[in-house]
């Protein structure tokens, strides 16, 4: 299943739209209109992609979003019709790639499908310390699996590809959110806090991610 793209919509109409433009481009699709038997579909599936309304019916996409995080990577982009700044950071904090706001056209749903798996495959690193898999999405640190979310991923795939290099809040958003949106520094903040926090799991003993005061961060060798 791994180049189904989940669509996990209640609305049959937006349902189908999703599927026949998603067709049309040559993707496979899956569709779930309840919320609670979507977490146990994706433990038994490998989709390229999850479609995650956000207002379902027996259990909300957010909350949805947060169970599958504790167990994949696999991309997210949240749909919804909440306008509200602390709906979307909400959704990102808790792992999505991305958010569309309805009313939206299927075009745009496209774009941001292929934008999203376009920057979350890539080239392999490896190096005797850390393994970044970016086509298989596995981050490997002294031989241990890291559980990351898609943007922990990025984040220290960034990091990582060129070390010792001091980046900025402001441009770890522009590689990670190429759209443009407004995301307020905090978010950046959490994503590294949570990062650091899964390497500390791994590896206690190291301290590859560094902040570097009034300025940003960067990825140091060990």
């Amino acid at each position: 299943m791994k180049d189904t793209i989940l669509i996990v919509e209640d609305e049959q109409r937006l349902a189908d739209l999703h599927r026949d433009y998603l067709h049309k481009s040559g993707y496979a699709t899956e569709c779930i209109d309840d919320g609670t038997a979507v977490v146990q579909w994706v433990k038994k599936n490998e989709p390229a992609l999850i479609l995650l309304d956000l207002m379902l019916p027996g259990k909300d996409g957010l909350e949805i979003c947060k169970e599958i995080r504790s167990f994949s990577s696999v991309p997210i982009i949240m749909v919804t019709a909440r306008i509200e700044e602390i709906d979307r950071l909400l959704g990102l904090e808790l792992g999505a790639d991305d958010y569309i706001c309805k009313p939206f056209s299927p075009r745009e749903v496209m774009a941001r499908v292929k934008a999203v798996l376009r920057r979350t495959a890539g080239t392999v690193l490896n190096s005797e310390i850390l393994n970044l898999d970016a086509e298989r999405y596995i981050a490997t640190l002294q031989g241990r699996k890291l559980d990351l979310t898609a943007v922990e991923f990025q984040l220290l795939c960034i990091l990582a590809k060129q070390p010792g290099r001091i980046f900025t809040r402001d441009q770890l958003m522009d590689r990670i959110y190429t759209d443009q949106r407004i995301v307020c520094d905090r978010t950046i903040d959490s994503h590294i806090k949570k990062l650091r926090k899964k390497i500390s799991t791994v590896a206690p003993e190291l301290e590859i991610i560094r902040s570097v005061y009034g300025v940003g961060y960067k990825y140091e060798s060990p």
